[in-house]
């Protein structure tokens, strides 16, 4: 089992209702620090979002590091948690990584189809960057 992964489990289990959820990840979106404004380019924009995320990653001592940010507050609280399972892993590990704790909180059943189109665009980049990575090490 991933302990953060069912850390974020835990957190989202003391709600039983989606609004509460939302706020939760509003509250989520506060904390993630602001990423460098020389990544708020289109070159780090992840294309298959209808809110505008900036994606970025960096690599120290073999393990990957993701910053962002979005205009959208849930959305922004999304990648908070996607950063917060996958920062300090190897690009290995970020590849094969199974995010599991997407459909344990009911995340990917209660999202519109343009947000969970955008969680899928997000997974996607995260992913990308780590395989730039390892490939960049081989």
């Amino acid at each position: 089992m991933d302990a953060i992964q069912e850390e974020i489990i835990e957190e989202f289990s003391v709600f039983d209702d989606w609004l509460d959820k939302y706020d939760y990840l509003i509250s989520l979106s506060e904390q993630l620090p602001a990423i460098d404004s020389a990544h708020r380019t289109e070159q780090y924009l992840i294309n298959g979002c209808q809110s505008r995320v900036w994606v970025d990653a960096r690599e120290e001592e073999g393990k990957l590091y993701f910053s962002a940010d979005s205009d959208a507050i849930i959305t922004k609280g999304i990648i908070a948690l996607l950063i917060r399972v996958m920062n300090g892993r190897t690009a290995r590990e970020v590849m094969e990584m199974d995010l599991y704790f997407i459909k344990a909180i009911g995340l990917e059943a209660n999202l519109s189809p343009t947000r969970a189109n955008g969680l899928l665009a997000m997974i996607k980049q995260m992913k990308l960057y780590a395989l730039a990575y390892a490939n960049k090490t081989c």
